[in-house]
């Protein structure tokens, strides 16, 4: 690492915590998780800042949140932790199961918000980091959007979302007033979900939030509306992934302003970069290797004003013809540093000066690149442990 990069790794420790999402390694145990740690984690440490502490961004499971509750499992991790300059700062607890190798595609959005295991999942989540960071501490952990957005029907099922999450404003709330530490929750929207946008952002939050979540925890911890929307504002939020916000062609710095002026947390911003292009010929040729049997990858079409939506790359190869004038975005999650797959470019170019000027003041930082192993095989033959430390070296010499 070259001179400079190292001493700007060392002026953003100084004000933000910056780390990369551990779900870019395979695994769904809470041993596979720690062994990955072991293995990839400590090298990608010593190559970024061998020196300084380091943070963390687990990714556990359900059954791997299951396995760290255990208070041995808890004393050895911290010990750990202790032994190699490494803390935690915040948990992707967004996928409840399966998220390598298997289908996953919209299951990774199960149980949603409307389902009580969901809420059991993320306080166990909670509960393990009130564990492992220290008292004053803050942590974040990031969820689903709420739901995929065809499975909400009625305003029941909007309901229901609200009440669980409202109910984990107030865990999370009488967890920092007995052990003084801060925990909260960023909703990831992402495409087609019931969180997408920006508006879909400031709409939920100006709505049901705070027209039902507010009165209900209100009256169910028996303190005031105003105390009430503090605590939510203090413990819920949002995870901006700027992969899923450069998707619907949404100017980033602005949205972040947007979100943070209407009085939502900003509880995380994830930065990654989706696959770019035009809809030539060319272009659908090079986007089929990008075509995989786990993930979705939505695609958003624009011609002129209009977006076209369509829930996986399989499909929008299928069903749309070629069109130079429209443009094409696909959830796909490439490297940071990646430039080019012949006509392929990435919304890396969406990360400009004033998008890292708008979130100077936000204290979690997350790379998130999960997709790597289903890159086309040139694309990931330098090994996730050198790709990582590639996605350091590209943001710290750009924020």
């Amino acid at each position: 690492m070259a001179e400079n990069e190292y001493i700007l790794a060392m002026k953003l420790t100084d004000n933000q915590h910056l780390t990369y999402c551990l779900n870019v390694h395979s695994g769904e145990s809470w041993d596979e998780n720690f062994a990955a740690i072991k293995n990839f984690t400590l090298k990608i440490r010593d190559a970024v800042a061998p020196s300084i502490p380091f943070g963390l961004g687990l990714r556990l499971s359900n059954e791997a949140a299951s396995s760290l509750s255990d208070p041995q499992k808890i004393a050895e991790f911290n010990d750990f932790l202790t032994a190699n300059n490494l803390y935690v700062f915040t948990v992707n607890a967004f996928p409840y199961g399966l998220f390598h190798r298997e289908r996953v595609k919209e299951n990774v959005y199960l149980p949603d918000w409307r389902y009580n295991e969901r809420y059991d999942y993320t306080i166990q989540v909670a509960d393990i980091l009130a564990s492992v960071i220290p008292k004053g501490g803050a942590a974040s952990i990031s969820t689903v959007p709420c739901s995929y957005k065809e499975w909400i029907k009625t305003e029941s099922d909007v309901t229901a979302m609200v009440i669980r999450l409202m109910d984990t404003v107030e865990y999370f709330s009488r967890l920092e007033e007995l052990l003084n530490r801060r925990i909260h929750l960023g909703l990831e929207p992402e495409p087609d979900c019931y969180l997408e946008t920006t508006d879909d952002v400031l709409s939920f939050f100006a709505g049901p939030v705070k027209n039902e979540g507010v009165l209900y925890l209100a009256f169910k911890m028996k303190i005031t509306e105003t105390k009430a929307q503090k605590l939510i504002a203090r413990h819920l939020g949002i995870c901006f992934d700027t992969c899923h916000f450069a998707l619907q062609f949404e100017d980033l710095g602005k949205s972040i302003k947007r979100i943070s002026d209407a009085g939502i947390l900003i509880s995380k911003v994830q930065i990654s970069s989706a696959l770019s292009t035009n809809n030539s010929v060319a272009a659908r040729s090079e986007l089929k290797a990008f075509c995989d049997p786990v993930y979705l990858h939505q695609v958003k079409i624009k011609n002129n004003d209009t977006i076209i939506s369509h829930s996986d790359l399989n499909q929008a190869l299928q069903i749309t013809k070629p069109n130079d004038n429209e443009k094409c975005r696909i959830h796909f999650h490439v490297p940071l540093y990646f430039k080019e797959y012949g006509s392929l470019s990435s919304t890396i170019t969406e990360l400009t000066p004033e998008f890292f000027k708008a979130i100077k003041n936000i204290p979690h930082l997350e790379i998130e690149t999960y997709t790597f192993d289903v890159l086309p095989p040139d694309l990931r033959s330098i090994g996730i442990e050198k790709s990582v430390i590639k996605e350091y070296q590209w943001l710290l010499v750009h924020i």
